[in-house]
């Protein structure tokens, strides 16, 4: 039995030592102190509360915003063969009924479980029977009306004090400045919590702004001279598409990603650039979740993002190795306008959001006073063009009644692929020995999936990939192939998302609740983007000063290698030649001693220069073996 953190860590994870101040944290809540820690982006928080919940006895409960997050790291947790679990979108009470019992007596060691779900009586219940050896809050800066993404429904987060009063509590963030933690403490009714910050200082980490005009062009300078795995943000899934085609017709290997793709085209994008076969990524900000690639050297924003947390969370996704990495944002004036209009565009009013929530209980035919169980498969764009509305107002609108505990989506919600045989099994067979590449690849489906020739059955064309040895994108091609040689019927699965209704229709009331909350996150956000397009503008200070001081810490150090560091220190050096050049012109000729003594710069300063000049032909040295000019 493995009873240290250092052998949980090793056993599921594969490395032998934890990185500062991971142990530190870890110990804290072994000995039953609440916890916070802010671990800025590559900084492994889940490992904080992942490892000392295996080595209590009980089940580890995790608050966290994101069905798409939850699901990722429940994934995650059962290939390193942890039982973890998270209620399914739309399920029914006795479905979570029986979903508790499994809980319960399964021997399982994790529950995700997203803030909203903690409003219900029932779902608090049901936890109060489990026996719970930690309380995990994910994202705990949503907490804070402060915070970059305050949602209400996390303030009442602190049921689970009453509920479990003698379990602590780990609250993670990877953004958060002292008035955000003081109020995380505050509202969870920490008890005299430990804080652990690690610096947001990364000392290899570039951060390198250009103002420009040929956006397309600095990528072909930047992809020529740098040949490392890259990601390339982008504002919209339009622009992903056609950078990526940009890239690979000047010949980089690119791939793209956005969230409107189907799960296997994810699934192939990603897996193409963490295997490398194409080195570069053109994705939107839906790329950002469980990637884990330390040897990233680069992350370009080709567009602005929205806020300073956001920039820092993705740029810190370069050089998670410890090596020299840049985080390159291009932009020029029309940007900026863009941004300040988007801001405007995307920023609906109170009454706007009441319609958008009556237009989704037209579309569901959800009647007033009811409390629909059901989920119902959304499709966002399609939404959008019925009522003739913005995409922009929209999204946030939907992210407000989201946060607010109003609805539910689930944006990983894919209806199963199909796939049915439409010609005999002799036909199949024959054709099969007639195409010996894909011979093996249609014997493991037939061995693997009954029905196929009499319906369409649900298949899954990653468990494909596994049992054939192939890629997913070999898979998606070969079930192409099968269709389009008329073999059979193939019906990849959709990128819809599923959407769920938590409180009964009571139309402009629901809204009421929350206007105040409501006005309070569009303000944020606008001062959020302000707050970003100064720091963007600002080419006085070191960035990596300005990001820290962003942060609450006050720090001096200049970090010597970003777009600001790099031009003083250019200044610097011109200063220096124009100096000596100066002085010979009044002094005739002198010895490098001479010099110094007159400008007082450090001697390895001014030799460096005076070779410069020489080379530049700008001086010589004269009989005496003194400087002077040509």
């Amino acid at each position: 039995m493995m009873n240290s953190p250092k052998e949980i860590l090793k056993n599921y994870w594969g490395f032998t030592d934890f990185r500062k101040p991971q142990e530190e944290i870890i110990n804290s809540v072994l000995a039953q102190k609440d916890v916070i820690a802010l671990l800025p982006t590559g900084g492994g928080k889940s490992i904080c509360f992942q490892v000392p919940a295996i080595l209590k006895e009980g089940i580890c409960l995790v608050v966290s915003p994101l069905i798409a997050l939850m699901q990722d790291q429940v994934e995650n947790l059962k290939q390193k063969g942890i039982k973890a679990a998270t209620i399914p979108s739309g399920a029914t009470q006795d479905e979570i009924i029986i979903f508790f019992d499994n809980i319960k007596f399964g021997n399982y060691k994790f529950l995700y479980i997203s803030p909203e779900r903690l409003q219900s009586k029932f779902i608090q219940q049901k936890i109060k029977a489990l026996n719970i050896n930690l309380l995990a809050i994910d994202e705990a800066h949503c907490i804070s009306e402060w915070g970059h993404d305050f949602r209400p429904s996390y303030r009442n987060i602190k049921v689970l004090k009453a509920l479990k009063p003698e379990i602590n509590f780990i609250a993670l963030t990877a953004t958060a400045n002292q008035k955000v933690i003081d109020d995380i403490s505050k509202n969870l009714n920490l008890n005299n919590p430990k804080v652990f910050k690690k610096s947001f200082f990364r000392e290899k980490l570039a951060y390198q702004i250009f103002k420009i005009e040929d956006k397309l062009q600095r990528l072909i300078q930047i992809f020529t001279k740098t040949k490392t795995p890259a990601i390339v943000y982008v504002s919209s899934r339009k622009k992903s598409i056609e950078i990526a085609n940009f890239l690979n017709a000047n010949g980089f290997k690119s791939s793209f990603y956005h969230g409107g793709l189907s799960s296997i085209e994810k699934q192939t994008a990603f897996e193409n650039w963490m295997l490398e076969n194409t080195p570069i990524i053109v994705a939107t900000n839906a790329f950002g979740m469980g990637i884990d690639k330390p040897n990233v050297g680069l992350v370009i924003h080709y567009n602005l993002p929205t806020s300073i947390e956001n920039y820092i969370q993705e740029a810190g996704r370069a050089g998670r190795n410890n090596k020299k990495s840049f985080a390159a944002l291009l932009y020029n004036d029309h940007d900026i306008f863009l941004l300040e209009l988007q801001q405007e565009k995307s920023s609906p009013t109170i009454k706007e959001i009441k319609a958008i929530l009556k237009n989704l209980y037209q579309h569901f035919r959800i009647a007033l006073g009811e409390l629909s169980l059901e989920s119902f498969n959304f499709n966002f764009l399609l939404f959008c063009k019925k009522y003739n509305l913005s995409t922009f107002k929209v999204d946030t609108a939907l992210k407000i009644l989201i946060n607010n505990g109003i609805i539910e989506i689930d944006t990983n919600f894919n209806q199963k692929s199909t796939l049915q045989f439409n010609v005999s099994s002799h036909h199949v067979l024959n054709y099969a020995k007639k195409n010996s590449e894909i011979e093996h690849f249609i014997s493991t489906i037939l061995r693997t999936y009954g029905g196929l020739f009499e319906q369409e059955t649900k298949i899954n064309e990653f468990v494909i990939a596994k049992k054939v040895g192939i890629t997913s994108h070999k898979v998606l091609l070969s079930l192409k192939k099968l269709h389009q040689d008329q073999i059979a019927i193939y019906k990849c699965a959709n990128s819809n998302a599923s959407i769920s209704f938590l409180v009964p229709r009571e139309d402009n009331r629901t809204v009421n609740r929350s206007s105040k909350e409501i006005k309070q996150y569009i303000n944020q956000k606008k001062k959020k983007t302000k707050d970003f397009i100064k720091f963007v503008k600002n080419d006085e200070i070191c960035r990596s000063i300005q990001v820290l001081e962003y942060f609450d810490e006050n720090s001096t150090k200049k970090c010597g290698i970003c777009d600001v560091c790099l031009k003083q220190k250019k200044k610097t050096k011109i200063n220096v030649a124009q100096k000596i050049v100066q002085l010979l012109k009044s002094k005739q000729s002198l010895t490098s001693s001479e010099i110094r003594t007159h400008l007082r710069i450090d001697e390895k300063d001014i030799l460096i220069h005076l070779q410069q000049l020489l080379a530049a032909n700008k001086i010589r040295i004269n009989h005496q073996n003194k400087y002077q000019l040509n």
